[in-house]
């Protein structure tokens, strides 16, 4: 270190010797360490992210896999790669196009759509915000010039020591400060008030598209592009309306900054009797370059931020799963694979963040490095422009010492005047212009959450339609027969349902229409029958025959590939059919909520039903218990508090409630003991309602008059029930609690 010393001292000596300071020097050997610092820091960066973008490709579905690792770590990198290329393969692989979030086109149109849903009409509440907003912008701005002004003049009148003006400009520039600071305060306000307002827009809309014709059905389950919905129906769009109405401050008072203070600084500038245009036409060519640069150079945020809300979602659908299924898991003591689960999830999303972290890190440098120092350079340079090229005012007669002297003076306040207004303006001018080289990355951002959002409201639309995308196990080139049709990777529905006004005809009847499943798995070929009113079917069959699908497509829940289904039209208060599945829900609500369910109170006091008559129900359910025990308006969480046979009891109370014309019973009555069981069905019969029941009770037989038998190979067949098939629970052993 000593000869080192001597070595840095001996080659101070000869650059003194030379013209250049050991200050100057020291500046020097400093810079030059940080710079060799900067370059041992970052170039193995570089090469590593190089080697792992060549380590790594995007297959066809738009998964990232790698094509060669080493080290200890290859088979877990292997596993989490293989990992994220299922996830993405089920939201890309029916897509023949594959848009990727960014500055392009598409993003345009996306926006413009949500700005359309946000801003429906020139003349709303959406637009005054804006106005007020817009207003208060712009009142900032002058305000800024303003105090500019005033600082310019404190400090004139200090090199002048004029206490007076100097008091006097003082007591402008606190008074000043009580309006700037209010419209500060507004400007937050409303930018809070617009992304709330933007959001209430959006959340209402998706509300509507999400519940059009059972969307929340179609898209979890007829559809696989969207696998948390919640997600982007909360999260998501919070986000992107926030930064919509924070990217539109971003952008606009930077803009009205650059404008007004332009023409301040030019007026400043004639005022010293410069060349007004030198400085604006430096700065332009510097903030020109430096933005290209950074252009250039940019990663592409919005994917990054995109594949961060996804892995985010995912994330919150594990956990959701795993409350949906909390006593699954804890029966088979599956704790350790969700848990793993859960961690690859974690760890995935953690990788993505620090991708991301690393992305900014270097961009931020070379960002804050032109905006900090480049820019202040220019800046300089503007400032000092029309101080060193601008004339000096001359006087018209000859001038004595003293004005000599007094004259002077006056140019120097005047100068310093001129310095510091101009250098707050700049200081104004260059925070503006910061903001706005900020916003490309809030506006690549705002790219990742726009394609999430409008992607949401395509779907919705598509499948409100009818239109789904989902893996099938029938591939397009396979067409079954003519079973099914594909156009653009995508089944057809051509089957058509057609609702009977006919009051004399109330008949359920199908005409070779499929049983297919979401996925294009063909069920049943070709299901032909009719369905009378008073024709009590049984339907039996192995599982996975197609029995409880039947159910979702006389309900309308699954779209029909062929042929045609014929119900009745549903009768005001009088419901065509009614569905009770093995596991009722129970809804958030009071006991009468549970009963009336999907009815509100204003239906039932429409109805012109009473409490007596909601107590005669649960009577004849075996439940009057629980109306003695709680009030019809008590709120409970209904789903633990009863039982599972409480809960299907419940669900058969809502069935005579409604009275339908058509009950469908799926396994409804497996945990109601067989003597209420055996009542339920007698009661229903009596109030002439038409039962279609699958169950695997032999004593439910005698309560139906025909049978509908699947073999579980396609195959299927319908005919009245004989004699001794009704009382074939005579037969069999009765099941034992």
């Amino acid at each position: 270190m000593s000869v080192l010393s001597k070595y840095v001292d001996r080659i101070a000596e000869t650059c003194e010797q030379n013209g250049l300071t050991k200050h100057a020097f020291s500046y020097a050997l400093v810079t030059g360490a940080i710079v060799a610092l900067t370059i041992k820091v970052t170039i193995p960066y570089v090469i590593q992210n190089s080697h792992q973008k060549a380590k790594i490709k995007v297959n066809k579905n738009g998964a990232l896999t790698p094509t060669e690792t080493d080290g200890d770590g290859s088979d877990e990198d292997l596993k989490l790669a293989e990992a994220e290329k299922l996830l993405v393969a089920q939201q890309l692989k029916k897509k023949t196009i594959t848009i990727e979030p960014g500055l392009n086109k598409a993003f345009l149109k996306q926006l413009g759509m949500l700005v359309k849903i946000m801003i429906p009409q020139t003349l709303c509440y959406e637009t005054g915000l804006l106005s007020i907003h817009t207003f208060c912008l712009i009142s900032r701005t002058f305000l800024s010039i303003y105090v500019a002004a005033l600082e310019g003049a404190l400090v004139k009148f200090i090199v002048r020591k004029d206490i007076k003006q100097f008091a006097l400009v003082l007591l402008k520039w606190f008074g000043i400060a009580i309006p700037a600071t209010f419209v500060n305060s507004m400007i937050r306000f409303l930018e809070s008030k617009l992304a709330l307002a933007f959001r209430t827009r959006l959340v209402r809309h998706s509300y509507r598209l999400y519940f059009k014709n059972q969307n929340y059905y179609r898209v979890s389950n007829l559809d696989g592009r969207i696998e948390n919905a919640d997600h982007r129906l909360t999260e998501d769009i919070s986000v992107f309306a926030s930064s919509v109405a924070h990217l539109y401050s971003s952008l606009t008072k930077p803009c009205f900054d650059l404008m007004l203070i332009g023409l301040a600084l030019m007026r400043s500038s004639r005022k010293m009797k410069a060349n007004i245009l030198t400085g604006p036409a430096l700065s332009v060519s510097v903030i020109a370059l430096t933005a290209h640069i950074l252009r250039v150079v940019s990663p592409k945020f919005g994917q990054l931020v995109s594949e961060e809300a996804n892995r985010y979602g995912y994330l919150r659908h594990i956990h959701s799963r795993i409350i949906t299924n909390a006593e699954e898991i804890a029966f088979y003591g599956g704790h350790k694979v969700e848990m793993h689960q859960l961690r690859q999830a974690y760890n995935r999303l953690v990788n993505q963040m620090t991708t991301i972290f690393n992305q900014k890190l270097w961009f931020i440098m070379l960002e804050q490095f032109f905006m900090k120092y480049v820019w202040s350079g220019t800046g300089m340079i503007m400032v000092s422009l029309p101080i060193l090229t601008g004339s000096s005012s001359s006087s018209d007669g000859p001038l004595t010492v003293r004005d000599n002297s007094s004259h002077a003076e006056s140019n120097v306040s005047e100068r310093t005047q001129y310095l510091t207004t101009a250098r707050n303006l700049l200081i104004s001018a260059a925070d503006a212009i910061e903001r706005l080289m900020s916003s490309y990355k809030e506006i690549v951002a705002l790219a990742g959450y726009t394609y999430r959002v409008a992607g949401m409201m395509d779907v919705f639309e598509e499948t409100a339609q009818g239109v789904y995308c989902k893996t099938s196990v029938v591939q397009s080139g396979d067409l079954s027969n003519g079973i099914i049709e594909f156009c653009n990777g995508k089944p057809i529905a051509k089957g058509r349902i057609i609702y009977t006004d006919d009051p004399r005809n109330m008949s359920i009847s199908l005409r070779e229409v499929p049983v297919v499943t979401p996925n294009c798995d063909i069920v049943v070929p070709k299901l032909t029958l009719c369905i009378e009113p008073g024709i009590h079917l049984l339907i039996t069959g192995p599982n996975g025959c197609g029995k409880s699908s039947l159910f979702r497509i006389l309900s309308g829940l699954w779209p029909i590939y062929a042929g045609e289904l014929h119900i009745p039209r549903p009768i005001e208060d009088v419901p065509c059919m009614f569905y009770i599945p093995q596991r009722p829900y129970m809804s958030i609500g009071s006991l009468c909520d549970q009963i009336i369910y999907p009815d509100t109170r204003d239906d039932m006091k429409r109805k012109k039903i009473t409490e007596d008559e909601l107590r005669h129900i649960l009577k004849l359910v075996s439940l009057e218990h629980i109306a003695q025990r709680d009030s019809f308006d008590v709120v409970r969480d209904w789903k633990d508090i009863l039982s599972g046979g409480e809960k299907q009891r419940m669900a058969v109370a809502r069935l005579f409630y409604h009275k339908p014309r058509y009950a469908l019973l799926d396994e409804c009555t497996s945990a109601v003991s067989i003597d209420v069981e055996s009542s339920i069905y007698e009661i229903a019969k009596g109030m002439g309602i038409t039962l279609l029941t699958i169950t695997h009770r032999p004593t439910l037989w005698k309560y139906h008059t025909h049978i509908l038998e699947f073999d579980g190979l396609g195959n299927w067949q319908f005919r009245k029930m004989s004699s001794n098939e009704q009382q074939a629970e005579k037969f069999q052993p009765h099941p034992t609690s």
